[in-house]
C-alpha cells in the first residue's frame, strides 16, 4: 500500500514548515514536497500607510533579517521620491547590509548546519545540535557566537539597536556615523576576520567526508540570479541583477529595477504559502533559478577582496566554476564572510564615511517603485504603488527564500529519492531530507505571502483518539 512520511516540523531551519514523502506500492519514494504552513499579509495590511513607514513596517516582517527588508524598502521608497541618495549613505547602508550578512551566515553555518558536518548526518540528535556543540567543540562554537556577535554590534552602532532598527529612511540615513563609532567598528574586524579564516579552513578540510550528500543535495542544473558591481565583482547592495545558465554563461543582465518583471513570474501552489518565482522566458516549472550566496560566488568574476577572492580560489579549483550541488551554499557561506568583513574595514577607512550629509529630502515625485537588494539567502525585491498622497495602495514582494523554492521542492524529492527507503526508516534518512532545506537556509517568516490556498482539514476526534468526522478543502 502506498504511504506518506510527514516530517513536521522541519528543524533547524527560521520558520515553520514540514515535509511529506509520498511512497508507491513498492515503498519507493513517489514524490516529495515541502510546505510552508505559514502566512505573512504585510502586502496587504501596508495600503493606506504612509510611504516613510514602509522601511521601520517591513523590518517587522522578521526578526531574523529586519536589516534585509529596510533595504529593499528604503530603496523602493528612494524611487518614489526620485532622489539620488547622498554616496556616503549608500555606503553606510552597505556597511549595515553587510553586517547583517555576517551576523545571518553565522547562524546558519555555525549553529543551524555545522552539528551535521562535525558529527556526521547519523549521529545521535541528541547530540547533533549546538548544546552538543558547545559541549564538545567550545571553541568552533565560540567562533560562531563571536562572529554573529560583530555583526549584530555593528548594526546596533549605526543603527542604534540589533532587531529592527529604524536609521534606514527613504532618501538615505537619518543621521550620519561619528568617529567615535567609526573606531568600534574598526576594531572588531582583525579578530572577526581570524574566526572567519578558522572556519573556512576547517570546512576545506571536512568537505571530502560527505561524497554521497553532495551528489544527492539539490544537485541538478539550474540558472542562477543575483546582484554584481559594473565590474562583474560580487554585490549585496546595488548594482545590476544578472542571470547565469547552470555553466555560469551570462543570459540576462539589467540595472533598472523595474525591469525585473520582464524576466521574473511567480507560481503559486496549493500546498505551500511560498510562493514559486521563475524565469519568464523558460515557463513554469522549468525557468528554475537559485539565488543566495552559492548563485552569487557563481555570478561574480571575483570578490574584489583580497582574503574572499583567496578563499573563492580555491572553492573553484575544488569544484569548477559553476558547481550544481546546493551542499555547497555552506563554502559559500564562509566566503561571503571573509568578503564582507573585509569589506565593512574598506568602507569604514573612507574618509568620506564621516559625512554629515546622508540624506536627500524630497516629496512623493513617482507613483510606482521598485528596490533590489542581496538579503543573506538571495535577491530580494520590493515593489510598491502609491497615490498622489504618498500613502501606499499595492505592494508585492519576492522573497529570496521564495526565489529558491522551486529547487528547495526538487531538493528535497531528490534527496528522498536517494537516502529514504520505506520499508526501514532511520532518523538519518529523514535528517538528510531537513538538511537539503538547512542549505538554502530559508526565511519562512519573511517569505510567505502567497496568495494562495493551501488544503485544510479539520478532524474532530473522540477521548480515545478515534476519528468521528472529517471536514475537507482541497
Amino acid at each position: 500500500m502506498s504511504k506518506t512520511i510527514t516530517i513536521d516540523g522541519v528543524t533547524r531551519i527560521e520558520g515553520h514548515a514540514r515535509i511529506t514523502i509520498d511512497l508507491n506500492d513498492q515503498g519507493r519514494v513517489h514524490d516529495a514536497k515541502f510546505h510552508v504552513t505559514q502566512f505573512r499579509g504585510f502586502e496587504k495590511f501596508v495600503e493606506g500607510r504612509p510611504l516613510t513607514e514602509m522601511p521601520s513596517v517591513m523590518a517587522r516582517i522578521c526578526g531574523i533579517c529586519p536589516v534585509s527588508h529596510l533595504m529593499a524598502s528604503a530603496k523602493a521608497c528612494d524611487e518614489l521620491l526620485s532622489v539620488e541618495i547622498p554616496p556616503t549613505a549608500a555606503n553606510l547602508r552597505r556597511v549595515m547590509n553587510l553586517a547583517q550578512l555576517v551576523q545571518s551566515h553565522a547562524l546558519s553555518f555555525f549553529h543551524l548546519s555545522s552539528p551535521d558536518l562535525l558529527y556526521g548526518f547519523d549521529a545521535d540528535p541528541a547530540t547533533r545540535n549546538i548544546f552538543g556543540l558547545i559541549n564538545t567543540h567550545p571553541e568552533f562554537a565560540k567562533d560562531g557566537i563571536l562572529l554573529r556577535k560583530f555583526g549584530q554590534e555593528i548594526i546596533q552602532i549605526l543603527g542604534g539597536k540589533k532587531i529592527h532598527p529604524a536609521w534606514v529612511v527613504p532618501g538615505g540615513v537619518s543621521e550620519p556615523l561619528t568617529a567615535e563609532r567609526r573606531e568600534k567598528i574598526i576594531a572588531g574586524i582583525p579578530d572577526a576576520l581570524d574566526r572567519a579564516k578558522r572556519a573556512a579552513t576547517w570546512l576545506y578540510s571536512t568537505f571530502e567526508k560527505f561524497p554521497n550528500e553532495e551528489a544527492a543535495f539539490a544537485n541538478f542544473p539550474t540558472m542562477f540570479a543575483g546582484l554584481v558591481t559594473p565590474q562583474g565583482n560580487i554585490e549585496h547592495y546595488d548594482g545590476a541583477l544578472r542571470f547565469a545558465d547552470n555553466t555560469g554563461k551570462l543570459v540576462a543582465e539589467f540595472t533598472n529595477p523595474y525591469q525585473y518583471r520582464d524576466y521574473i513570474s511567480e507560481a503559486t501552489e496549493n500546498f505551500s504559502f511560498l510562493k514559486s518565482p521563475f524565469f519568464k522566458s523558460k515557463g513554469y516549472p522549468d525557468g528554475i533559478y537559485r539565488v543566495g550566496p552559492l548563485a552569487r560566488v557563481i555570478l561574480a568574476e571575483k570578490c574584489g577582496t583580497p582574503l574572499a577572492d583567496a578563499e573563492l580560489k580555491r572553492f573553484r579549483e575544488k569544484l569548477g566554476r559553476a558547481p550544481a550541488s546546493s551542499f555547497h551554499y555552506h563554502w559559500a557561506r564562509l566566503i561571503e564572510i571573509l568578503h564582507a568583513i573585509e569589506k565593512i574595514g574598506e568602507l569604514m577607512n573612507d574618509p568620506d564615511i564621516l559625512s554629515p550629509r546622508v540624506r536627500a529630502r524630497a516629496r512623493p515625485n513617482r507613483n510606482e517603485g521598485v528596490g533590489i537588494s542581496e538579503a543573506p539567502r538571495g535577491t530580494l525585491i520590493h515593489h510598491y504603488k502609491i497615490d498622489d498622497q504618498g500613502q501606499m495602495r499595492w505592494a508585492n514582494m519576492i522573497i529570496a527564500t521564495g526565489n529558491n523554492n522551486l529547487a528547495m521542492n526538487r531538493g528535497v524529492k531528490q534527496v528522498a529519492e536517494r537516502f529514504v527507503n520505506g520499508d526501514k526508516l532511520t532518523e538519518g534518512m529523514l535528517n538528510r531530507v531537513e538538511a537539503v532545506i538547512r542549505c538554502f537556509d530559508p526565511c519562512l517568516s519573511c517569505s510567505t505571502h502567497a496568495l494562495g490556498q493551501m488544503p485544510m482539514i479539520v478532524e474532530l476526534r473522540g477521548p480515545n483518539g478515534e476519528l468521528l468526522d472529517e471536514i475537507r478543502r482541497d
